[in-house]
């Protein structure tokens, strides 16, 4: 009876240990986009509805997104939604990126429950608005670049 139970104990703590190291690697999957960034070609800081603020940072050479950082105030949920707009926009150029929407996001992370989706669409807008600037910076138009999907 005793091997029997010394059994299930190591195959608990195997079992755990493969779920905690599992969990780090989301974890620091989606850990490794926050934090500022200095002198970001791109910038953008937008509001949402819900009382959450995202505040993006993009490095952008060769008409190419190479880097992407962000801040937030708010919700796991938009945790997981800007680190995922970093994740996608990085290595797209910029045409490319502004194509990054509410949805591709939101499918990225496996969906979203529906009172959280809106964290997804405030990542994207935010993305968007990080690149407009860019553009702007340049004297381009964004409307001569992107054109909704």
């Amino acid at each position: 009876m005793s091997s029997d139970f010394d059994e299930g104990i190591e195959e608990i703590k195997a079992s755990t240990i493969g779920d905690v190291q599992e969990a780090e690697k989301v974890i620091d999957k989606w850990l490794r986009y926050i934090g500022e960034m200095e002198n970001p070609e791109g910038h953008a800081k937008i509001t949402g509805p819900c009382g959450d603020a995202v505040e993006m940072f993009l490095r952008i050479q060769d008409n190419k997104v190479t880097g992407a950082r962000f801040l937030t105030d708010g919700c796991l949920t938009t945790i997981a939604a800007g680190s995922m707009a970093c994740d996608l926009a990085i290595g797209r150029d910029i045409k490319g990126a502004f194509k990054i929407s509410q949805e591709l996001i939101s499918e990225n992370l496996g969906g979203l429950p529906e009172d959280s989706v809106h964290c997804a669409l405030l990542a994207s807008n935010t993305l968007r608005e990080a690149l407009t600037d860019h553009l702007t910076s340049k004297g381009q138009r964004w409307r001569s670049i992107y054109k909704k999907p």
